[in-house]
């Protein structure tokens, strides 16, 4: 049972949205990486809300199945590009924040081979954005399972 309506607190929520649409917007990421940054930050956090939505937004705008069913495997798989890669792991070490090391050197020089610096900056406001909606969803314990995806 949800604790809190999310949708009743719109206005509250708008500052996320408006994050989430302004990286969007800005068309410096590919949509098919939106989607899948979004998913594998969901699924770090165990946002089933989330998880809900954002497959079902990846699928209907043209992400395979496939690609979807591996994603927490990513490493060891030969379905996502350099630069895919490079933003899941990003993602995932700034979501996990589990050490003073974390979002470490190492990737950073990685991640400024493949994006340019404002790409990175819209990369990280999208791991931020995906981090407060799942905390957010979790808190309220909204209910996935019945989101539908806008037509693309």
């Amino acid at each position: 049972m949800n604790r809190f309506s999310i949708q009743r607190h719109y206005a509250a929520m708008r500052p996320l949205i408006d994050l989430g649409q302004n990286v969007r917007a800005a068309g410096r990421l590919e949509p098919a990486l939106i989607e899948l940054v979004l998913m594998r930050v969901s699924q770090i956090n165990g946002c089933a809300f989330c998880l809900d939505m954002h497959s079902k937004d990846a699928r209907a705008a043209g992400e395979t199945e496939q690609r979807l069913y591996v994603l927490p495997a990513w490493r060891e798989t030969t379905l996502y590009s350099e630069r895919e890669r490079v933003a899941l792991a990003w993602a995932e070490e700034l979501t996990r924040l589990d050490s003073p090391e974390a979002v470490s050197d190492a990737l950073y020089e990685r991640a400024r081979r493949v994006f340019e610096e404002i790409e990175l900056v819209d990369l990280s406001l999208l791991v931020v954005t995906i981090n407060s909606w799942n905390r957010v969803n979790i808190a309220a314990r909204t209910i996935g399972g019945s989101y539908k995806p806008a037509a693309h």
